[in-house]
């Protein structure tokens, strides 16, 4: 009756260290995760910064006026004469 007393005594502290380990290793698991999606909350939050940049640079450079002043200045366009204008018809 003793040693069965005993083996019982030694799995319930078995089980309650058992318990205690996974605990402290759950809490650690959250902490560190916890981290990891404060970082990537971080880098969501600078990347839509940037794109928020490049959306307001892509508006700058495709504004009519810029293109048109591109046109004329670095490519040397210029608006047809209405003589030079031929209407085609299918």
């Amino acid at each position: 009756m003793r040693v069965l007393g005993g083996l019982f005594m030694f799995i319930l502290i078995a089980a309650v260290l058992s318990s205690a380990i996974a605990v402290v290793w759950t809490r650690h698991e959250s902490r560190v995760l916890f981290v990891e999606l404060t970082r990537l909350q971080n880098q969501r939050d600078d990347l839509n910064i940037e794109y928020g940049k490049l959306e307001l640079e892509q508006a700058t450079w495709a504004e009519p006026r810029r293109v048109d002043d591109e046109a004329r200045q670095v490519l040397g366009m210029a608006n047809p004469k209405p003589q030079d204008i031929q209407l085609v018809r299918r």
